[in-house]
């Protein structure tokens, strides 16, 4: 079982305070116990992409947070097999400023494997370096971007990114049955460039959205609903605007559970937009 949560928000600065937020309401670890954990952010141009081990500590959300400005954040946690590289198969998988996520598996992966990799370019296939049926999901869905030449493109519209994505999960899905695999994956995938934030669900694991509006209030820096109209943070907490994606509840509340088959998109105005269909 693994766990992914992203978050894309209007103020980058606010980020950390948005996580603060989170903090009762969502998991990163679950049972069995995650030991590889990755989670990726943004700082201006750079990606920056940090994997630890849960044996060094679980960790909380606001150690996730990164320690600059980010528009955007993806984690994962999941239990990798012994004898698979730690550096290698920890997701998020990222290339240029495609971050990506995996929740689920392939089923029948091992006959999978050779046509998905025989389907890639020549060099969306040496950017597989592990063993996860995960990093091969990665690269088609970098195929289907670079098919519609829009991979790096900031411009990329976040309805064209979750219908790509989408089109990632169906290939795989029209392939397993090709092959005569019959149990269904789970292909809860989730990606983001620091524009756009796209997320689908194909398959019984569940996946959950929520849009968090902005609070007159917040700990971490320290306002309150006294602190005076005048100061700059107070006007920065109420306009800020997040949508969060995640795996695992603590408690239900506000959050909307993504139907199967459904495939979410947010773009940098956070107006969340659901595609159906199979």
């Amino acid at each position: 079982m693994s766990v992914v949560l992203a978050a894309l928000t209007s103020d980058p600065n606010l980020l950390k305070c948005e996580l603060h937020r989170l903090a009762g309401q969502v998991l990163v670890q679950t049972e069995p116990r995650a030991n590889a954990m990755g989670v990726g952010a943004y700082a201006q141009e750079e990606v920056l992409l940090r994997r630890f081990s849960s044996a060094e500590a679980d960790p909380s959300l606001a150690q996730l947070a990164p320690p600059h400005e980010s528009e955007a954040l993806l984690f994962h946690a999941s239990r990798l097999p012994v004898g698979l590289s730690f550096e290698e198969n920890t997701q998020p998988f990222r290339a240029r400023r495609w971050l990506f996520a995996h929740q689920g598996s392939v089923s029948g992966f091992d006959a999978l494997r050779a046509p998905l990799m025989a389907s890639l370019p020549e060099h969306l296939q040496r950017l597989v370096r592990g063993a996860t049926d995960s990093e091969v999901l990665f690269a088609v869905f970098l195929r289907h971007l670079r098919d519609v030449g829009r991979t790096d493109d900031p411009r990329l519209e976040a309805r064209v990114a979750g219908g790509l994505l989408a089109d990632t999960a169906r290939e795989v899905i029209k392939r397993s049955m090709e092959e005569g695999i019959p149990r269904a994956s789970t292909l809860n995938l989730v990606a983001t460039n620091g524009f756009v934030l796209v997320a689908c669900r194909f398959g019984e694991e569940p996946l959950y959205y929520s849009r968090l509006e902005g609070g007159t209030e917040c700990e971490p820096c320290g306002v309150t609903a006294s602190t005076p109209e005048t100061q700059p943070s107070v006007g920065a907490h109420r306009r800020r605007r997040t949508v969060v994606v995640a795996s695992h509840l603590k408690r239900p509340g506000s959050w909307v559970e993504l139907p199967r088959g459904t495939t979410l998109a947010v773009g940098p105005d956070l107006q969340v937009q659901l595609v159906n269909g199979t």
